[in-house]
């Protein structure tokens, strides 16, 4: 299969699950998740969500448990709106990519040494001759 379909029917399929976890989800385990990417197999049977979770882990594993419960809800609206032969079958993993950018964001500034700020260096042409200048 063409790899552009394949795209479009990812983009397509993470446009839909997001909508039915924003809109449609009464689960109050799912909260503050955000539909990061979606993988799917070259025939279009399987599908990865890539999911993020604000909060602590304790939060992340109830909201992972809670899209796991709604898999069959979620996988009814991908059906319904997308006109293929078969249902891709969803599984939700958690992506790590904002954690890890955040973290390597502090170890960056750790290491790096501090920049002074812009206002603290002044153009040569701006400084003001000493006083007793003035006076003559």
């Amino acid at each position: 299969m063409s790899q552009r379909r394949v795209q479009k029917v990812a983009e397509a399929i993470r446009e839909v699950v997001s909508m039915a976890i924003l809109t449609e989800l009464q689960d109050p385990r799912i909260r503050d998740v955000t539909v990061t990417y979606v993988e799917v197999s070259g025939d279009l049977r399987y599908a990865k969500v890539h999911v993020s979770v604000m909060g602590d882990e304790v939060r992340q594993g109830l909201s992972l448990k809670g899209l796991q419960s709604a898999v069959g809800f979620l996988q009814a609206k991908v059906g319904d709106r997308l006109a293929l032969r078969f249902t891709p079958r969803l599984s939700f993993l958690l992506d790590q990519g904002v954690k890890k950018s955040i973290a390597v964001a502090r170890i960056l500034r750790e290491v790096l040494p501090a920049e002074e700020p812009a206002e603290a260096a002044e153009p040569p042409d701006a400084v003001e001759p000493p006083p007793e200048e003035l006076d003559a």
